[in-house]
């Protein structure tokens, strides 16, 4: 289309700043008279191209000015491209050509200075084909099936329309309206398996998302617990942990007091720490942990049967 290659013919010459019209032929493919009267109809529209003739002359088109023309702030042109860059991750959308096109645009380096990933280091594969799954479900409006394991151990099977994809400490989630609830659930992205687009779509339903709720924070009571750590699990204290909640001694070791919730995933936690943990305060929940840790040595001495 002449209103695409009109476009593109600005932005390469932003970018290369002159280019003979034989070259612009070359890269649209077209004739060159063909862009000598798309040239004609830039200079019609008031953008300042010009023409130089002889040796190392060609067209070319007044600096910067389609950035003196932006109604982007300096600020915002960088919020731009970084938000673009965040999401590289994602296969199906021309980021690198939506980045040259708008770098150039704003005069700027497109130099990367962040990159979403949303897989596993040792599951990058069906991370991201899960959400490559939820990602063309939600822009299309069209209902997913899934299994989902619950907190519980429970596996059940859902169906929902996909709403929003949220990432908070350090977990993502998909918000959604569970028809098999018939309510808003949030689910943790890794526990959802099998996931399917179904040919049913939500578009035309009046859907209001309401403020994000975590049924599993909500499901659980919260105990403040304070905790000892040795030195060399510093860094996964530091990973999990507020900095305001750790007080570091001289001998290396930490101090740690945290609001957890009082379940079963609070063991699991603690056990993962192995002897590198001691808890200090609620006595119950090293009395339940010194149980959880008789109870894994009676597994570990029977024989399988």
């Amino acid at each position: 289309m002449q209103i695409d290659r009109l476009f593109g013919i600005i932005y390469l010459l932003l970018d290369k700043k002159r280019a003979t019209s034989k070259e612009l032929a070359e890269h649209f493919e077209v004739s060159v008279r063909t862009i000598l009267r798309d040239i004609e109809t830039l200079s019609a529209a008031g953008i300042p191209i010009y023409t130089l003739q002889g040796k190392g002359g060609g067209i070319s088109i007044l600096d910067h000015y389609v950035l003196n023309k932006t109604m982007l702030t300096e600020e915002e042109q960088h919020h731009v491209l970084f938000a673009l860059q965040s999401l590289s991750s994602t296969d199906h959308i021309d980021v690198s050509g939506i980045l040259s096109k708008l770098s150039t645009l704003f005069d700027k380096s497109s130099n990367s200075w962040i990159q979403i990933d949303f897989s596993h280091w040792a599951n990058r594969e069906p991370d991201h084909e899960r959400f490559e799954t939820l990602k063309e479900a939600i822009i299309r409006k069209q209902a997913i099936s899934f299994s989902y394991l619950n907190p519980y151990g429970d596996i059940t099977k859902r169906k929902a329309y996909p709403l929003k994809v949220i990432f908070k400490a350090k977990s993502w989630y998909l918000q959604g309206y569970c028809l098999s609830k018939e309510d808003y659930r949030t689910f943790k992205i890794t526990r959802m398996q099998h996931i399917e687009i179904l040919p049913e779509s939500f578009a035309d339903k009046q859907i209001q998302l309401p403020p994000i709720q975590f049924s599993a924070d909500a499901a659980y009571s919260h105990i403040h617990l304070k905790m000892h750590f040795a030195s060399q699990v510093a860094y996964r204290v530091y990973d999990e942990f507020n900095q305001k909640d750790i007080i570091r001694n001289e001998d290396g070791s930490l101090l740690v007091s945290a609001r957890l919730p009082d379940d079963e995933w609070l063991y699991s936690f603690l056990l993962s720490f192995g002897t590198a943990v001691r808890i200090l305060e609620p006595q119950y929940v090293n009395e339940n942990l010194l149980q959880k840790i008789e109870e894994i040595k009676t597994i570990h001495t029977q024989p399988i049967p």
